[in-house]
């Protein structure tokens, strides 16, 4: 059975071009998810955290305007309110993720994505 890939995608970012290139480059042809347009769920981005082995905080962008905003850096939040968060403000995801089954990767580098093909 072929291996089913998602991409987490900004068109904005150039890591996030630079990853879906180096997808579709290596013959895959991933389900796109614009997540600005379409944010994941609390649910989707707990399985991504846990596929990813990472905590929220990992996986937010600390220098977008909600991060300070919302009062994201105070270490006493629970990862609930964190992922709350990046759902409501889908720009707090560090992008690309890309999940292929039980796995998933962040795009930083994009070659990082390879390791879970």
């Amino acid at each position: 059975m072929p291996m089913s890939v998602t991409i987490w995608h900004n068109p904005r970012c150039s890591k996030s071009r630079q990853t879906l290139k180096l997808l579709t480059d290596h013959g895959i042809e991933p389900t796109i998810v614009e997540y600005m347009k379409t944010p994941p769920s609390p649910d989707e981005l707990r399985d991504a955290l846990d596929k990813l082995g990472m905590a929220p905080r990992d996986l937010m962008r600390h220098k977008e305007p909600p991060y300070k905003a919302e009062g994201l850096d105070d270490a006493s939040l629970a990862d609930s309110v964190l992922i709350q968060a990046m759902h409501d403000h889908p720009v707090l995801v560090e992008r690309p993720v890309v999940l292929a089954d039980d796995k998933a990767a962040l795009g930083r580098p994009p070659e990082r994505v390879l390791e879970i093909l």
